[in-house]
Formats: C-alpha cells, sequence, structure tokens
C-alpha cells in the first residue's frame, strides 16, 4: 500500500468517498449513504482479514484503521466514513490529525438520540432505562464513556457486550439457531433489566434486526443509527457531485475473500450486481 498522497492530489479524483469496516457491518452504513447521496461514487473496503474488530487492542484498531484510511485517500477519497463504531471509538481522532483537512465522518453509539427517544416513550420520566449492544473494545472505550457521561445524565444505561456476535454475522448466519440462542444470552440481561429502549452500538447489527428485536420483545424500541451517519456525511459532501449524469461508480474491495463479500452484497443487500475485489491493505 503506498504512502498517503497530498489532500489535493486526493481532491483531483472525481467525487469519492471513502467507507471502511472490519468487515460486512459497515455495508448498512454503504446503503444508507447510497440513499442519501445517490450520485456520490462510493469506495468500500471490508478488512475482513482482520475481522472482527471488538476483541482486538486499541494500538492495533488504529493500525488498521491509518492503514486502510490511507489506502483510500490514495486512492482518490475527498471524505472518509468510518462504518464501524469500534474503529471509530479508538482511532477517528488519529485519522483527523494524519488528515485535518479531511472530512472524516464517524460512527458512534447515538446515546444522545437514544436518551431523546426514551424520554419520548416514557413520557419525560426520570426512571429510563436504555440498553446499549457493542463490542467489547467500544463499551471499554474512553470515547463511549464520555458520550454516557455528557448525554445520559440522570438515566440508567445499560452496556452489553457481544463477544461473538459479529463473527457469525461475518459468516453469513442471520437466521440460524446458534444465532438465535446467542442472541438471547446476550438481550436476557436487558430484558431483566427492564429497558424501554436499546440502541445497536455496531453497524454489523442491523443486519440481524429482526431477531434482534424478537429476543429483546415487542415492548421494547430497537434503534440504530445508519441514517443519522449518511445524513452528516451527505451535509459535509455538498453538492458538487449532483452536476454529474454518469452512473456513480460502486467500488467494493476486502482484506478476505472476494466471493464471500459479493455473494454477501448480493444476498443480503440484494445488489445483484455488485462486484467486489481483494485488496493488500
Amino acid at each position: 500500500m503506498s504512502s498517503s498522497p497530498p489532500l489535493a492530489a486526493a481532491r483531483s479524483h472525481a467525487a469519492t468517498i471513502g467507507v471502511f469496516d472490519s468487515g460486512v457491518g459497515g455495508l448498512t452504513v454503504l446503503r444508507a449513504l447510497q440513499q442519501a447521496l445517490p450520485q456520490a461514487a462510493l469506495h468500500y473496503v471490508a478488512d475482513a482479514a482482520h475481522a472482527p474488530y471488538g476483541p482486538r487492542s486499541p494500538d492495533f484498531i488504529r493500525e488498521r484503521s491509518l492503514r486502510l484510511a490511507d489506502y483510500l485517500v490514495s486512492q482518490g477519497a475527498g471524505m472518509l466514513v468510518v462504518a464501524c463504531n469500534t474503529a471509530t471509538a479508538h482511532a477517528i481522532a488519529t485519522l483527523r490529525q494524519r488528515w485535518p483537512a479531511l472530512p472524516i465522518v464517524g460512527t458512534e453509539p447515538g446515546i444522545k438520540p437514544a436518551v431523546a427517544a426514551s424520554l419520548a416513550r416514557t413520557k419525560g420520566q426520570r426512571g429510563s432505562r436504555i440498553g446499549v449492544l457493542a463490542t467489547v473494545a467500544t463499551i471499554a472505550s474512553a470515547r463511549y464513556q464520555d458520550l454516557i457521561s455528557r448525554h445520559a445524565e440522570g438515566i440508567d444505561v445499560f452496556s452489553q457486550p457481544c463477544p461473538g456476535l459479529v463473527d457469525l454475522i461475518e459468516r453469513g448466519q442471520l437466521d440460524t439457531p446458534e444465532l438465535h440462542a446467542l442472541l438471547d444470552r446476550l438481550c436476557q440481561p436487558l430484558r431483566e433489566a427492564g429497558v424501554d429502549t436499546v440502541l445497536m452500538g455496531c453497524t454489523h447489527y442491523p443486519l440481524v434486526q429482526p431477531a434482534l428485536q424478537r429476543a429483546l420483545g415487542p415492548q421494547v424500541q430497537l434503534l440504530n443509527i445508519e441514517t443519522a451517519v449518511a445524513q452528516r456525511a451527505a451535509a459535509l459532501w455538498g453538492r458538487q457531485d449532483e452536476e454529474s449524469e454518469a452512473r456513480p461508480a460502486l467500488r467494493l474491495e476486502t482484506t478476505g475473500e472476494a466471493a464471500r463479500l459479493q455473494d454477501f452484497v448480493r444476498q443480503v443487500l440484494a445488489w445483484p450486481d455488485a462486484q467486489a475485489a481483494r485488496v493488500q491493505a
């Protein structure tokens, strides 16, 4: 992988938004980006060879995030979207230091909107109880704890780590007995705590949202933040790509098996023409 070029050189390419995640989870953000910016060219890299990030050390997560971001910028990205909660928690500050002039959008657990949704549901009572499903690394991060301190004062927040869940999703087990058994175990503490709102704090989790809702029960509202991330990216991206009449490009790459990513995108996201390639990054 090449070293990062000057930002001016990167911006000389056609409008490209670079998106990365540890694996297939960021495809939920990619889908939201396509809806929010239908004319933008998108370049997605799944770091499947090193997934999941959840059990990894902060140093490892930062190193991988820097390498993936460096690759995307070298390929002409004029914006980066970190479509991974864990990478955002541990690496986005480092990325912004590396490229201070480059718009970089992170994906963080939406504690603030979850609090608002919970208070609205409980009619403003201070007895609101929020659950957060996230990776071990996200929950352990200082950034996550800061979000709770800033936005959830007086609200009970129950953080539930989800070891093993990303692995099953990466393997395409989106509706299997093993998945449902794991979700039942993970959601049991949240059910027992009587939470009224649960936030999916990993971009992989919306891929099994129906199964998660069943495990939590119909009385719990389940939230994700992909739309908010896409809206933030659209606001920063502006109108620079709207004059193009050409069909927007979608470039899918992975550090793992290209056929696996391609099949996942075609089957789960219903993008039948999707093509994926393997990349060394």
